[in-house]
Parts: structure tokens; sequence; C-alpha cells
């Protein structure tokens, strides 16, 4: 059930980080916005929705085990295992529901997406990954949700990572961007299963999360 996003006007306010300022587009499909939100105010959050659904390492449909730690929050959440990539509507590891996506997280992905040229744009999924100082993430789609039509919002914290963009077809050249602490990027229209991946965290590069990186992904997955 898709839940309206409302906090008060002075939660509003620290939310969102005073530096914002620019828009860039990379093409007519990508947009990065720097400096968009305050990351410390979804810690606590973010924390919350650990304490619930644990990170994990999860399984490719190959036996391989993924370097990065996912869990989910929303009436969806993205898993994968030896059977494969899809959506559940409760989490494996526990058989409850997954925890409701934090209001912080469903505006500043609202707002980001408005700036896209989406006014109603309404996540029911959102995939938190953390990235160690190991960790990456290979060229790979995001086609496990039923409309393409829906672009998907990240939001970056902590440490900084280079996100790469393609197209359609594995191999094709990629865009480089380098994504900061309270970063958002958009992507979809004819970049919506564009190939894209994400290079291991920057050492030295945002001290808050000890060197680590945690990206929320917003989609809609039904």
């Amino acid at each position: 059930m898709r839940r309206d996003a409302k906090i008060s006007l002075t939660r509003m306010r620290s939310l969102f980080s005073t530096k914002a300022s620019s828009r860039i587009w990379i093409g007519n499909d990508i947009l990065h916005l720097p400096e968009f939100f305050s990351s410390r105010e979804l810690l606590p959050r973010l924390q919350a929705i650990f304490d619930r659904a644990p990170l994990r390492k999860m399984i490719t449909p190959g036996g391989k085990s993924m370097s990065a730690q996912m869990t989910n929050a929303g009436d969806f959440g993205w898993v994968s295992s030896k059977t494969g990539y899809r959506y559940e509507t409760v989490d494996p590891l526990s058989g409850k529901q997954w925890p409701d996506i934090p209001k912080e997280i469903t505006v500043i992905a609202r707002e980001a997406s408005k700036f896209y040229g989406h006014s109603n744009y309404h996540p029911d999924c959102c995939l938190i990954n953390l990235y160690k100082p190991d960790a990456q993430m290979s060229a790979h789609q995001d086609c496990d949700e039923e409309d393409f039509e829906q672009p998907v919002v990240s939001l970056s914290l902590g440490a900084s990572a280079t996100f790469k963009i393609g197209g359609k077809e594995r191999g094709e050249n990629m865009e480089n961007i380098v994504l900061n602490d309270g970063d958002v990027l958009v992507f979809g229209r004819s970049k919506r299963l564009a190939y894209h991946s994400v290079g291991r965290p920057r050492k030295n590069s945002n001290a808050m999360l000890g060197g680590d990186r945690i990206c929320c992904t917003c989609r809609v997955a039904r």
C-alpha cells in the first residue's frame, strides 16, 4: 500500500542541504543533483531498518556472493538467490514484511523526481546497499520492475564512488559520474534499462561512515 509522505516544514528544511544549487544533466535522461540532501538526517532512520531487516550478502543465481550488503524497505523488497532475481513482499530471513520506507527518503526521492519531470512519483521499494571498502557492483540492468516509465532515484551517503552508466546493450560506452555524500542521481526514459555499475568507495573521501558508502535506490516495483 502506497502512503503519502508528509513531514513538518521544519523537518523539510533540515532534510535538504543548504549547499544544493546545481542540476547536472548527462544527456537528456540522467540527472545528477549534487549535495541535494543532508545525509545525517537519514542515518537514524536507516539504522532502524537495519535493526528490523539486517543487512546481508545476497547470492546470485550463479551461486556467487555479492560483495555489497543489502536490505530493503517498502511494500516490496528486491532479493537475489540461486532461484533468481525477484521482488518479495516479505523478508526471506524473517518471514515478516519489510520495514516501511522512511518518510524522509520518500520526500527526497519525490522532490528529486520533480526536477526530472515526474511530479507523481511514489516508490514502493527502497533497496539499501552498504558498500564496504572492498565492495562494488558489476554492470547490470534494473529490469525486474513492471513499469519502466518510472525512473530510478538513488541517494548516496558516506564515501564517494564512481557510478558508470551506458546503454541497453552490455559493452556500450559508459559515462562516469562521481557520487558524493548527499548526492541524488535520477535515471529513466531511454536510460531506464541501461547497464550501470558502481565502483568501490573512494579512500578517505568521507569519514562519516568510516569509509563506507550507503546507497538507497528507490523504485516503483509494481
